[in-house]
């Protein structure tokens, strides 16, 4: 499933996520469960796989990670393979990430950080309530090149939690 969703979407995907690259394996994506459920195990990442509930078709995935337990806060980041973006499926499975961080998890912030040239995850964040707070020069190192991001967050009164 996971292997599958990756390479129907490494076009439009590698720009901005440099695992989902042209060569991608099988044994990666294997991995890629493994070091999962590990870090769920060990309460230091939480990622959810997103099926589609009539037809159990995968989507992509939805996480929180980069937790910091001193001041309560993650990151939250999110991926729909591509036959199936456009439809709110990041918005929704977004949104459901965040009420389990703030109603499960106790998180006072959540935050999305994004390449100011993604405009598909800003519009995401835009539409899942997350307000941008600014943009962070050279943020992100992405195939070997810093780039300029924004950062949106939300908390639990955005929610209405």
């Amino acid at each position: 499933m996971l292997f599958e969703a990756a390479r129907e979407s490494v076009n439009e995907m590698f720009a901005w996520l440099s695992w989902c690259h042209p060569n991608y394996t099988v044994e990666e994506s294997r991995s890629f469960v493994v070091s999962s459920e590990t870090a769920w195990n060990q309460k230091s990442g939480f990622g959810f796989a997103v099926f589609d509930a009539n037809s159990d078709l995968f989507f992509g995935g939805v996480g929180l990670n980069s937790l910091n337990t001193k001041n309560n806060f993650a990151n939250l980041g999110y991926w729909v393979r591509s036959s199936q973006t456009g439809r709110g499926i990041a918005t929704a499975a977004t949104l459901l990430a965040a009420k389990f961080g703030f109603e499960d998890l106790g998180l006072s912030r959540i935050e999305i950080l994004t390449a100011i040239e993604n405009v598909a995850s800003r519009r995401v964040a835009e539409k899942a309530g997350a307000k941008k707070e600014g943009i962070l020069r050279s943020r992100i190192l992405l195939h070997n090149r810093p780039l300029d991001a924004i950062m949106y967050s939300l908390i639990a009164a955005d929610m209405n939690i």
